[in-house]
């Protein structure tokens, strides 16, 4: 693969040359950035943010997922190994700990070739040893809490807020939890128009785990008629494929945005960036929450996910086919809602800390 003249390899690590900081038009100095964020909403949280870090030398450190696949066709990228808590909560902790000793040594390459001057992440676990190495050797480090955590802190704000020099919660119940934490609820309402949609159900289970009860809910409700719509559903890797509808187990990012876009219907799983992807389109919204207790993840926090979305009107949630049924009846009943998140509040206050930074470290030297 080539990246502007470079060649680069999608393994897991994406190699790139380092280029150092260049002169911004203003001619103040740019900033290296590291952009650390695991899969899925916690990339598209990142990908918000673009005009504040396409102003500075970045670069991703993300999981090696179709959406990390497309981040490297465009920007210097680094994959690091899953690896997460809960891992040892569905009864892998030795997998958990192969992974996270592969990470830590992986990490510890990429900041040690890269230097970063701040990092801004996103979460999850796959990333903290990123933050805390970068951490260690110097860089500003700013911690944003995931979006998918309304009521409670997620584990690894929890754990990286200790380190953070600038910590950033994104629903006002969490300013207790993290006192010196800077508030920006991004969510928005759309005032327009629902766009023309094609009689398509488009379900998909995520780039993290397989997720059968989701799958089978829609194949079993396809088949007993229940579904007049066409129905394509992304399975998941090594997922069994269903019958009497077409499947495929992953997609590139850039067609899974082709199919929501020509979508009536979604059935997902509760990542806010999955819900919040479909609703920026226009679709009609079926969430099923993966449940820690199924063995479906790795907490429950994408029931607390759809059960705040559900609340605001935005969904319906089902956790079954006859579940499933009836909320698409009630979807369908109404007109779909457009939702947004919009980050500029949250842009300005991390402009402002990168302007703090770079003033500080101006008298600097840059680097060879």
């Amino acid at each position: 693969m080539d990246i502007n003249g470079e060649t680069v390899a999608v393994s897991d690590v994406v190699v790139a040359e380092a280029a150092p900081p260049i002169g911004a038009k203003d001619g103040s100095r740019r900033l290296r950035l590291c952009l650390a964020a695991s899969g899925g909403g916690h990339v598209r949280q990142l990908l918000d943010l673009e005009n504040i870090w396409s102003k500075h030398d970045y670069f991703f450190v993300t999981e090696d997922t179709a959406l990390g696949a497309n981040l490297a066709e465009k920007h210097r990228t680094y994959f690091v190994p899953h690896v997460a808590i809960g891992q040892a909560r569905l009864g892998s902790p030795l997998r958990m700990i192969g992974a996270g000793v592969r990470n830590f040594f992986r990490s510890a390459a990429i900041i040690a070739r890269e230097r970063p001057d701040v990092v801004i992440s996103t979460g999850a676990g796959a990333v903290f040893f990123a933050v805390a190495w970068a951490r260690l050797r110097g860089a500003r480090t700013v911690v944003i809490d995931s979006f998918a955590r309304f009521d409670r802190p997620s584990l690894f704000a929890r754990i990286a807020a200790p380190i953070a020099h600038d910590m950033v919660v994104q629903s006002p119940a969490l300013a207790s939890h993290f006192p010196k934490a800077k508030v920006f609820d991004p969510f928005r309402l759309l005032d327009e128009a629902p766009p023309a949609k094609k009689p398509l159900l488009f379900a998909t289970v995520g780039a993290t785990l397989p997720f059968e009860r989701l799958v089978s809910s829609v194949a079993e409700l396809k088949a007993r008629g229940g579904l007049p719509e066409d129905v394509i559903i992304q399975t998941g890797v090594g997922a069994q494929k269903p019958e009497g509808v077409e499947s495929v187990e992953t997609m590139s990012f850039d067609r899974i945005q082709e199919l929501l876009t020509e979508a009536d219907i979604v059935v997902c799983h509760g990542g806010t960036g999955s819900l919040i992807t479909a609703l920026r389109k226009g679709c009609r919204v079926v969430a099923f929450p993966r449940l820690m207790e199924k063995g479906e993840h790795y907490d429950n926090h994408q029931a607390e996910i759809t059960g705040a979305f559900a609340a605001r009107g935005l969904i319906a949630v089902a956790n079954s086919a006859d579940e499933l049924e009836a909320a698409l009846e009630q979807v369908r009943s109404r007109p779909p809602v457009l939702a947004t998140t919009d980050a500029s509040e949250l842009m300005r206050y991390l402009e402002d800390v990168l302007d703090q930074e770079r003033a500080r470290r101006r008298p600097q030297t840059q680097r060879a």
